[in-house]
């Protein structure tokens, strides 16, 4: 396990939406490079930069065209050198995404495993016998090249699937997981994977990590079986290197190799009802725990997260998010006041977390037109908001150039949010700092239920640390056996001094245990 994880808390970064060096509208590698200083400042030490591989954008990047090559857009691979080597300097890591269950239709792969003569690529994708031959229950793509078959699709159309085998064996076409050309397929990755690596990258987020082999079993033991192999390599060969999976299955994935676990947010599971527990086209309706004005049952949490925390704790890490490019950012119900309950929590919580580009400064989910793929997650990836000036400071092009447009209604910005004491930045910095200065507060320190009625303000323990959480807009009292366990009290949202007998609304505090 890369012991730097221990003290990470990461930073996401949807490159073309985060800073335009050249006026082109568009964020670049040198964007990254020039805010580094700011991401720093926060307290991230890490970073995930979505897909910057060479690509025709058709699901903005998750289409790679070229694994070994930086999209033009966004500059070249030695600035991508140039980014890990200045990011190292100042103490911050990066994760690159990493996309292994399909390329793009125009990968060079996929072009030559297309043709009707057979060659050393006719097996990297999942093709069939026949021209009208079907794959049963999966998506596939007919009539499109020379060669007699359909190939699969991974996910959109533009995305056919590599092949690591089939979990079950059922046609002659089929390769059984871990033979032949799976196995060629997996070293391909590796491959990859070592490029980068080799060029100063720190490690990987894995994008629909439990993908990979068709018709697997139920806990995805030959996908598991790939991840232990690439984990083998990484232990072997660059063993401060780390891997997060897009997986939301911890007892599957950290089995499995991988050393972090997104939370993802996933319709009705513990994180949902934290902070979207709403219909999807009726988010008026919000019952999330941390909005103010619902039934706060950390309960609902609870009963999901526990197991999953408990089964593998000793293996790796869960990683809380606090958005990603996926899913509607928070602001869109929760105001900057329950944001703030919400981040102090997310920052104490056991695991490896993750900040969102944005999310620091409560930039809102928008209803966009779909861009490059992203239909109703297009809201969250609009152009970061640095300043009060032209585009809000992302980018000096004209306005029609934008990658997409800026949020005018909702025009918060870093510039403003830093010279605000009690702005929503402002709290962030603040927990991120205590997460560093107290070992309780560390990805791998203990965590432990103390108080959890419904309604009431939810206690737990990390170490030698207890956290009191009032998502309410109304104050509360303790119950007194809890009362008996608190010492100084080293961090609240409101930094001024409030009657200590009292939880106040809106807060979360932190207190040394006696």
């Amino acid at each position: 396990m890369p012991s730097w994880l221990n003290d990470a808390v990461f930073y996401e970064i949807y490159p073309q939406s985060f800073y335009d060096t050249n006026g082109d509208g568009i964020g670049d590698l040198q964007g990254i490079i020039e805010k580094l200083d700011y991401i720093k400042s926060i307290g991230c030490n890490a970073l995930w930069i979505n897909p910057m591989y060479d690509s025709p954008f058709k699901d903005a990047g998750y289409d790679v065209r070229d694994y070994k090559k930086v999209a033009p857009r966004y500059g070249t691979n030695e600035d991508a050198r140039e980014l890990f080597s200045k990011a190292h300097e100042k103490g911050i890591k990066v994760l690159l995404d990493l996309v292994p269950g399909h390329t793009s239709e125009e990968h060079e792969w996929f072009k030559k495993s297309m043709e009707p003569e057979r060659n050393e690529y006719s097996d990297r994708y999942v093709w069939t016998d026949g021209a009208f031959c079907g794959i049963k229950d999966h998506l596939y793509v007919s009539g499109e090249s020379d060669r007699d078959g359909v190939y699969m699709l991974n996910f959109f159309k533009c995305q056919p699937a590599l092949n690591y085998g089939w979990g079950k064996v059922t046609e002659k076409w089929q390769t059984p997981a871990g033979e032949g050309e799976a196995v060629k397929t997996k070293e391909a990755m590796k491959d990859v994977m070592r490029f980068w690596l080799d060029m100063g990258c720190d490690g990987f987020r894995v994008d629909m990590a439990d993908s990979l082999v068709k018709d697997d079993d139920e806990i995805k033991s030959n996908t598991q079986a790939i991840w232990k192999d690439v984990r083998k390599m990484l232990d072997n060969e660059y063993p401060e290197a780390a891997m997060v999976s897009e997986w939301s299955n911890p007892q599957c994935a950290l089995n499995g190799g991988f050393h972090m676990d997104f939370y993802l947010d996933h319709w009705g599971n513990g994180y949902n009802t934290l902070t979207r527990d709403y219909e999807p086209n009726g988010f008026e309706n919000d019952n999330s725990y941390f909005k103010a004005d619902s039934k706060h049952d950390i309960n609902r949490f609870l009963k999901d997260y526990l197991p999953k925390y408990e089964d593998t704790k000793n293996l790796g890490y869960i990683s809380f998010m606090t958005c990603n490019h996926d899913t509607p950012r928070p602001r869109r119900t929760l105001s900057e006041d329950e944001l703030k309950v919400m981040y102090s929590f997310i920052f104490s919580m056991p695991g490896v977390p993750f900040l969102y580009y944005g999310d620091e400064i409560g930039m809102n989910y928008r209803i966009l037109r779909s861009k490059e793929g992203g239909y109703q997650r297009t809201g969250s990836r609009t152009p970061m908001q640095w300043n009060g000036g032209k585009n809000l400071g992302f980018s000096e092009c004209e306005k029609d150039k934008l990658y997409l447009p800026i949020d005018e209604r909702n025009p918060v910005n870093v510039e403003t949010a830093s010279k605000t004491p009690d702005s929503l930045l402002s709290v962030v910095k603040r927990v991120i700092a205590l997460r560093h200065s107290e070992e309780s507060l560390k990805a791998s320190s203990d965590f432990e239920v103390i108080f959890a009625e419904k309604e009431k303000p939810f206690v737990f323990r990390r170490g030698n640390l207890i956290c009191i959480v009032n998502p309410s807009n109304e104050a509360a009292e303790l119950d007194k056996s809890v009362e008996l366990m608190l010492g100084e009290r080293i961090y609240s949202i409101r930094e001024e001094k409030l009657d200590e007998s009292i939880i106040e609304g809106l807060e979360f505090y932190v207190y040394r245990a006696k």
